[in-house]
């Protein structure tokens, strides 16, 4: 299991620079996507769901219909940014991502 210490603002910035579409909001990191339906979105969330618990870590997501709005923070760490914030990104960047941005 990743590390659930809270990472520096200069960890986080140059571990996003490996990562697909995430930045920083306040103290998590947010991801937003556009799928071609809702059904599509709902389909990369149940995989996002199947990554997250298998992590025991768990991201605030937000779905309306074609946009899918995920934030990742570890919840025991005070709400901030952990390396287990970052493998989760990595591993939702993995999936299969959207048709349309």
């Amino acid at each position: 299991m990743p590390a659930r210490t809270p990472l520096s603002a200069d960890a986080i910035a140059a571990a996003l620079e490996g990562l697909d579409g995430w930045s920083v909001d306040g103290d998590r990191i947010v991801k937003e996507l556009k799928f071609g339906s809702f059904r599509e979105a709902l389909a990369f969330l149940v995989r996002v769901g199947f990554e997250a618990e298998g992590m025991d870590h768990h991201p605030e997501i937000t779905n309306v219909y074609d946009r899918v709005t995920l934030a990742l923070a570890t919840h025991d760490a005070g709400n901030k940014v952990t390396e287990t914030d970052l493998e989760l990104a990595r591993r939702i960047d993995a999936l299969p991502g959207p048709t349309t941005r």
